[in-house]
């Protein structure tokens, strides 16, 4: 993790067929930009942009901000993807394979650009390369508007209310705000009954392992994955960490003595490598989780905005707390 716009008549008619011709003496069942929210105004990450109508050629950038999209069905929206770090989630599969993988992970600019997106929505701040002329500023030059998934730029702590947030955002975008109303409600509902099964546990000490050998690169107390700690019935020992992730060494993980690790599993290293590097790492020896080897673990997609944090916290309040679970 250490780690030209279609326009005018053309566009018109491809979103508003009915004003191109449609029969029916010029009446249509089909929504005006205006009944769908239009114009709508969006401040995301210090760029403004006002959409007058729905993006119709996106690339999504990043595993998470791809399942948001076809979470919300906007597979007819897309024109491209890149850089996936988990299988596609099963529901999302066959949608997802009729969208063009532009590259294995970002793109060129040239092959960006080939694609002839309207808009290109981002997961990471690494998704707007400026060095690249992938440069939101630079999108911006050739008619592209972008948006970036709020956790990277968020004022205050990120939290499942925050996901909600990004997932209504992304809708009103595309003009489907009633399906990312209910989308959010189910994942509301996942969460609160994962909730009521905790009610009363006494919270359990966790720290997370993201990756490192020299150090621990550590999820702080900024991101979701603080707060999914939080929602799972576990006090994060490094939520005084004021940021999204950070470096801390093994002996501040002795020191700080928690009772479960949760591993986040991506890139090269193996899960299997990784697990035995913290039960095997003489400066763990004595922290409860490694004696005990309480292991958690979630893929990298799981811990960041989007559509699998709901799943990603029942999963690690089963780990944490199994007897609620039995």
């Amino acid at each position: 993790m250490r780690i030209r716009v279609l326009s005018g008549p053309l566009m018109a008619c491809l979103l508003l067929a009915a004003g191109c011709g449609g029969g029916g003496g010029g009446t249509s069942a089909t929504p005006s930009t205006a009944q769908q929210g239009f114009p709508y105004t969006v401040h995301n990450c210090g760029v403004t942009t006002t959409y007058r109508r729905p993006p119709a050629r996106a690339v999504t950038m990043n595993q998470h901000t791809t399942e948001i999209m076809l979470a919300l069905g906007l597979r007819e929206s897309m024109v491209g993807t890149a850089y996936m770090d988990d299988a596609i989630l099963p529901e999302y599969a066959s949608a997802y394979g009729s969208v063009k993988v532009l590259a294995e992970h970002y793109p060129s600019q040239e092959v960006l650009l080939s694609a002839e997106p309207d808009f290109v929505y981002g997961g990471f701040s690494s998704a707007f390369d400026q060095s690249k002329g992938l440069g939101r500023d630079a999108l911006a030059k050739d008619g592209i508007n972008t948006y970036l998934n709020v956790e990277n730029c968020a004022a205050g702590p990120v939290t499942t209310a925050t996901d909600d947030e990004e997932i209504t955002t992304i809708g009103r975008i595309f003009g489907v705000p009633a399906r990312a109303k209910a989308l959010t409600a189910r994942m509301d509902a996942t969460v609160a009954a994962v909730r009521a099964r905790l009610a009363g546990v006494r919270p359990v000490k966790v720290s997370v392992y993201d990756s490192g050998t020299r150090s621990a690169f550590t999820a702080g107390g900024a991101g979701i994955g603080n707060n999914m700690i939080e929602q799972a019935g576990g006090v994060n020992v490094f939520a005084d960490l004021n940021k999204s992730f950070g470096d801390v060494s093994f002996e501040q993980v002795a020191q700080r003595a928690p009772d479960v690790i949760v591993i986040y599993d991506y890139g090269d290293t193996t899960l299997a490598s990784k697990k035995a590097f913290l039960l095997s790492n003489p400066a763990l020896k004595d922290v409860p989780a490694v004696k005990n080897k309480r292991l958690v673990v979630l893929p990298l997609t799981s811990t960041v905005l989007g559509v699998r944090v709901p799943a990603a916290i029942q999963t690690l309040a089963q780990g944490l707390h199994p007897e609620a679970f039995r």
